[in-house]
């Protein structure tokens, strides 16, 4: 009997495995291989112009770089949008999502409707917001116009103070619909039994998105955040297209300026040395930002789950404090 369960294990081990290699197969083939070959480029003096010709120059590269104050000029403008981008596109996703999880009338055509913006190509996008930020016929600055938010059109993609606001209107256009899509997924995972309860005991409508949904959303938005500043802070398409990092590098992230020393410059041992630090850069961010979350987690308490509905209780006596 117990030589049968081994036999049986091991036919699950083995099970496993064939479905797992060919995954970590192609992750190696298709990330592994080309971030190793883009770390030891980065160690050696490439250029496009001598391919033949590849010496070693040490940490040459990464020198230059540090040296260079356009490095650390992209990785602001890169902070800064990621920064920006989440917040903005969190706080609207959840209020979007609230929006389309409540009783409202064809709250089925608008959550096809809103994924239309997700499903058009970056490079379209682009260039749809490029027609709509044009200064002489441009749609935005004859609406504003109207609105009289502005006196005058506005030079908006070459502007140094407004560029990156309209890259990140753009980016939160087609990013919207994915962050508010998976927060309601999230929402439609929460018993109504919780809001009922909630309600009987008297709480309003902001006491239970603070005290019930946000607190059961926690693993949603740890995870869809996550992606979301994965996602942007290697955003490249954008930029290169409405901008190609200008005005006066307003506008230029990590990815342009990795982009613009590998092939612009044919200096593909910089633009090695860029990635490198880039995504030393990533990883740091990703970890700060778990153990940011796991430091709001509670600490696991014998009873826990008993409290819980006294803690939706007391919210009664705190609107009555």
């Amino acid at each position: 009997m117990r030589g049968r369960r081994l036999s049986e294990l091991a036919k699950d081990r083995i099970f496993l495995l064939v479905l797992i290699i060919p995954a970590v197969v192609m992750l190696l083939f298709t990330i592994g291989i080309p971030i190793v070959k883009s770390i030891s480029m980065s160690f050696f003096k490439v250029s496009l112009l001598s391919m033949k010709s590849q010496p070693w120059n040490n940490f040459a590269n990464y020198k230059e770089i540090l040296q260079d104050g356009e490095f650390f000029s992209a990785l602001f403008v890169t902070l800064k949008y990621v920064l920006c981008i989440v917040s903005i596109q969190f706080v609207l996703g959840v209020s979007l999502a609230l929006i389309l999880n409540s009783s409202i009338r064809f709250k089925k055509f608008f959550r096809t409707l809103i994924l239309i913006p997700w499903i058009v190509p970056t490079i379209v996008s682009a260039l749809l917001w490029m027609w709509l930020f044009q200064p002489q016929y441009g749609l935005m600055n004859y609406v504003l116009q109207q609105l009289h938010i502005i006196d005058k059109p506005q030079e908006w993609l070459t502007n140094m103070d407004l560029a990156l606001p309209a890259v990140i209107v753009t980016a939160l256009w087609r990013q919207l619909p994915f962050m508010s899509t998976m927060l309601l997924a999230g929402m439609q995972g929460i018993s109504e039994d919780m809001y009922e309860a909630a309600r009987i005991d008297g709480a309003n409508r902001r006491q239970i998105l603070f005290n019930i949904t946000l607190p059961l959303l926690k693993n949603n938005i740890k995870t869809i955040t996550l992606i979301s500043i994965i996602e942007n802070f290697k955003m490249f398409p954008l930029f290169w297209i409405m901008t190609g990092g200008g005005p006066l590098n307003k506008t230029t992230t990590l990815a342009i300026y990795s982009y613009k020393a590998a092939f612009v410059q044919m200096n593909l041992g910089k633009g090695a040395a860029i990635g490198a630090l880039w995504l030393i850069i990533m990883v740091l961010i990703s970890s700060l930002y778990n153990k940011l979350f796991a430091l709001g987690e509670d600490a696991p308490a014998p009873g826990k789950g008993k409290k819980k509905h006294a803690q939706i209780s007391s919210i009664t006596s705190k609107q009555a404090g």
